[in-house]
Order: structure tokens, then C-alpha cells, then sequence
């Protein structure tokens, strides 16, 4: 791994962390101009892919955004709840509901690589006006 490489993904991952939500690529791409004025789009894609593999950046699906891991178990499978209302994306590991949901799809023989368990609705703070 190059020195640069490991840079950007290291300004890449405290831009996520410093964010409000989820960011797109092209979000991240845009603060990263200020100071790297000539940056292209697949450099951030594969700081980004090498960030998710890792465990420290969760690719939010529905959204086609990411954010900064929120937990300690940067390898465990998230389940992320996302507030429709103000974007707020909160990160819960659940190993038992990761289980069920592998042993249910495994029945059938399908083998699971990754799970993606995203669900919308409202945080406390916008549903507690409801």
C-alpha cells in the first residue's frame, strides 16, 4: 500500500467521521478539492472500497452513501436505522439477528457473503413530536 494511498484514505475516513450523515463519493470528493484540487472521482471510489472492506466505512445502500463506522467491531455486520426525516444514520451491532437472518437464507442453500440491514423510520429526536 502506497504512502499516498493510505493518506487519502486517512482524510477520507476523518471527513466521514466529521459529517452530520451519510456522505455520497461525490460529497467526499468535493471537500477533498479544497486540498487536492486535481483528485478524480476513482481515486475516492477505491479509498472508499478499501475503507468499506475493512470494516472502517459502512456503505449506507439505500442512500448510495457512507458513513464512518460508529462501533468498536469494525468486522461485524451493522444494522443501520436511518431517520428519513433528518438523515441521521445510527450504527447497532446485532450478531443474534445476523445469525437468523444467515441460518434463514441458508436453507435453501444460498451462502451469504455480506449482510446489508438498513432500516428507515424516524430517530428519538424527530419521532418523539409524533
Amino acid at each position: 500500500m502506497t504512502k499516498r494511498g493510505e493518506q487519502m484514505r486517512a482524510e477520507i475516513l476523518a471527513i466521514l467521521r466529521a459529517a452530520d450523515g451519510a456522505m455520497s463519493a461525490y460529497d467526499v470528493l468535493n471537500r477533498l478539492q479544497a486540498s487536492h484540487p486535481k483528485i478524480a472521482p476513482p481515486t475516492v471510489y477505491n479509498a472508499l472500497a478499501a475503507l468499506t472492506k475493512t470494516g472502517c466505512v459502512h456503505r449506507v445502500e439505500s442512500l448510495k452513501a457512507y458513513i464512518a463506522c460508529q462501533c468498536d467491531a469494525t468486522h461485524q455486520s451493522a444494522v443501520l436505522s436511518i431517520c428519513d426525516e433528518c438523515g441521521t444514520v445510527e450504527e447497532r451491532t446485532a450478531p443474534s439477528v445476523i445469525e437468523t437472518l444467515s441460518g434463514f437464507v441458508e436453507e435453501t442453500g444460498f451462502l451469504p457473503q455480506r449482510h446489508v440491514v438498513e432500516v428507515h423510520g424516524l430517530c428519538s429526536s424527530c419521532g418523539s413530536g409524533a
